[in-house]
C-alpha cells in the first residue's frame, strides 16, 4: 500500500486550464473519491496519477516516489476504465493474467494468482468463460480480479459502475467497498454520482472549475459544505440570503436574520434564527444553507420556537422512502422540503397549507 501525493498540479490543454494548482494527500489505504461535474477536471486528474497524462506543471508521488515522468506501467498502479476494457478474444482467466505474463512471471505464480484474484471477486468458476458470456456486474468485477493481480500499490477507478443499472449498481457499490476493506488498497474512485461517493469513501475530494472546493470526510462535505458551489452540487439545499439584526433578548447563542428573498403575507422579511458560530463574527450579510431534510411540516402553526412559516404547497414528487415538496411563502420565496414517507397518511396536494420549522442549528452558514 501506499499513498498519493499531488503538488501544485496544473494541466492545460491549448487555452483550456483543465486543473490548477491542485494539492492533495491520499492516504495509504483509504478510499478516496473524486466528485464534481463533468468538465470538472477529476478525469484528468486521475489520468495524470495513471501516467496518461502529464501536467503542464507540479508533481505526482506514489508511496514517497516520484512518477511524474514515469509510464503507468513503472508506476505500479492497477486501473480499472468505465467500460472495464476486457479482451473479448481472451477467457476470464487469460483476462486477469494478462498484465502477469507481461511482467513474465512463472506459469504456476500466474495460476496461483489468478486463482485467488477470481476468487477475491467470487468468480472462480467463470474462468474458462469469455467476456460477452458475462453480466456487466461479473464483467466489471473480471476487470477488478485483472486488476488486483498484479498486487500493485494503488487502484484506480474511472466511473467503474457508471454502466450498470441502478439495482445492481448497488450491490456493487457494497461488493467494491468490502472488496477494498478487505485488500487495504489505496483507491482513488472518480464519479460524478454524489450517493456512490458519500457511501464508499474515507474522504471526498470535490472538484470544480479545475480547482479543489473541498477536501474532507463525506459527513463534512455534506454537512458543512465549504462554500456555494459545494452546497448546491451536493444534494439538495435551500440557499438563503439574510442580514444581521439586531435583537435583544434573544436566547443565549443565537443570532438573529432577516431575510428580504423569503417575506410573509405581511410583507415583512421572514426572521431567522441561527446558531453562534464563529465564523459568523463581523458579518452583517450571511449566505445560509437549510437542507431540505431539516425542515418538518405540520399541519398547524407551533405555539412556540423560531424559524416557522406558513407555506403553500406547489408540487409533491413521491420517491417511496421520501417526499420532495415544494412550496412558497405567501410573500415570496420558495423552499424545497424532503419529508419521510410516514410523515402522511395522505400526500398533500398543491394548494395545501402546510407550516415548516427548523432549528436555528439547520441554517448553516456559507463563509
Amino acid at each position: 500500500m501506499s499513498n498519493i501525493t499531488i503538488q501544485q498540479v496544473s494541466r492545460e490543454f491549448g487555452a483550456n486550464t483543465a486543473l490548477k494548482q491542485v494539492n492533495l494527500e491520499v492516504r495509504e489505504g483509504e478510499f478516496f473519491s473524486l466528485l464534481g461535474p463533468s468538465g470538472c477536471g477529476k478525469t484528468t486528474l486521475l489520468n495524470i496519477i495513471a501516467g496518461f497524462l502529464e501536467p503542464t506543471t507540479g508533481e505526482v508521488l506514489i508511496g514517497g516516489r516520484e512518477v511524474t515522468d514515469l509510464p503507468p506501467y513503472r508506476r505500479d498502479i492497477g486501473m480499472v476504465f468505465q467500460n472495464y476494457a476486457l479482451f473479448p478474444h481472451l477467457s476470464v482467466f487469460e483476462n486477469v493474467a494478462y498484465g502477469l505474463k507481461v511482467r513474465k512471471m512463472p506459469r504456476a505464480d500466474i495460476r496461483k494468482r489468478v486463482e485467488e484474484s477470481l476468487a477475491s471477486v467470487r468468480l472462480e468458476s467463470f474462468a474458462a468463460r469469455m467476456p460477452h458470456q458475462l453480466s456487466g456486474g461479473q464483467q466489471q468485477r473480471v476487470a477488478i480480479a485483472r486488476a488486483l493481480a498484479i498486487k500493485p500499490k494503488v487502484l484506480l477507478l474511472d466511473e467503474p459502475l457508471s454502466n450498470l443499472d441502478a439495482k445492481l449498481r448497488k450491490e456493487m457499490q457494497s461488493e467494491l467497498r468490502s472488496l477494498q476493506q478487505s485488500v487495504g488498497i489505496t483507491t482513488v474512485l472518480v464519479t460524478h454520482d454524489q450517493e456512490e461517493a458519500l457511501s464508499l469513501s474515507d474522504r471526498i475530494g470535490i472538484l470544480g472549475n479545475g480547482e479543489l472546493q473541498q477536501l474532507g470526510s463525506p459527513l463534512d462535505v455534506y454537512r458543512r459544505p465549504a462554500n456555494r458551489f459545494v452546497a448546491e452540487f451536493i444534494g439538495q439545499v435551500n440557499l438563503i440570503e439574510a442580514k444581521a439584526v439586531s435583537a435583544s433578548g434573544s436566547p443565549a447563542g443565537v443570532l438573529t436574520y432577516q431575510t428580504a428573498q423569503y417575506r410573509l403575507a405581511s410583507g415583512q422579511p421572514l426572521s431567522l434564527s441561527a446558531a453562534s458560530d464563529p465564523a459568523l463574527t463581523g458579518k452583517e450579510s450571511v449566505l445560509f444553507m437549510l437542507r431540505p431534510e431539516r425542515i418538518q411540516l405540520s399541519p398547524e402553526h407551533a405555539s412556540e420556537g423560531t424559524n416557522q412559516t406558513e407555506i403553500q404547497i406547489t408540487d409533491v414528487s413521491y420517491a417511496g422512502n421520501f417526499l420532495r415538496i415544494a412550496g412558497t411563502l405567501p410573500g415570496g420565496g420558495e423552499l424545497v422540503i424532503q419529508a419521510p414517507d410516514p410523515s402522511f397518511t395522505v400526500l398533500p396536494e398543491p394548494g395545501q397549507t402546510l407550516y415548516a420549522r427548523w432549528a436555528p442549528e439547520d441554517l448553516v452558514p456559507l463563509v
